[in-house]
């Protein structure tokens, strides 16, 4: 994540690689890397992402040791082009998608139903195959963003779903507790509970854990 004024909203707003949190705009130059270890179909690649505007373009042509060429460039997106993958080939490249974190547009020359599925469960973004021409770079990226970005709003709001589902059962836990040990309703147990957070300036489902942590000390039965 980093900090800076996005061109939309006016005002300053965390982004992740390529768009601002707040407003979801995409920027409009981005770093890319491409893999490719085919000279010319990488400048195919290269060419089609300079005309879309971005400038930051860095081609690597031996994926030998690339989970650490990763790291050292830092790319928002990530371009894999395989002419003739083999099996291998192809299951490196979707481990590689499983831990980077970023939009992947993949092109093949070649595939099949196992492979499609494989790309898809391993995260590829956009997975093309047969199709790599100069003028599909650009759409064929902004694809492969647009489906991360869903991607990851819906990864991200599972796991608020989540979180709160836990926090409220864990509320629910402690008030159990204040209202068996002090007799108390559970209107009356949740409002100590809030003023108790307010007072420390922290989180109902903070406190309540702590709580629940502390009866189950006290009585094993409770944790």
């Amino acid at each position: 994540m980093r900090r800076d004024d996005c061109a939309n909203c006016r005002r300053p707003a965390l982004h992740n690689r390529v768009a601002c949190a707040k407003c979801g705009m995409t920027r409009k130059s981005l770093a890319v890397l491409v893999i490719d270890e085919n000279h010319i179909r990488a400048s195919i690649i290269e060419a089609g992402l300079r005309e879309a505007g971005h400038e930051q373009v860095t081609v690597v042509h031996d994926v030998a040791g690339i989970a650490r060429r990763i790291a050292e460039i830092e790319p928002d997106v990530i371009v894999i082009d395989l002419e003739n993958p083999n099996r291998d080939m192809l299951e490196n490249m979707f481990q590689l998608s499983r831990v980077v974190k970023r939009p992947i547009a993949m092109f093949v020359d070649r595939s099949d139903q196992a492979s499609i599925e494989a790309a898809v469960e391993a995260g590829v973004s956009a997975y093309v195959v047969d199709g790599l021409r100069q003028e599909r770079v650009k759409p064929i990226l902004d694809m492969a963003i647009s489906r991360f970005n869903a991607f990851s709003r819906m990864a991200r709001e599972l796991e608020e779903a989540r979180s709160e589902l836990e926090n409220r059962k864990v509320i629910d836990r402690a008030k159990g507790i204040l209202m068996r040990s002090r007799g108390l309703s559970e209107d009356a147990a949740y409002t100590l509970l809030r003023k108790t957070a307010m007072s420390q300036n922290r989180k109902i489902s903070e406190i309540a854990q702590s709580l629940v942590t502390a009866a189950g000390l006290l009585d094993p039965g409770e944790s």
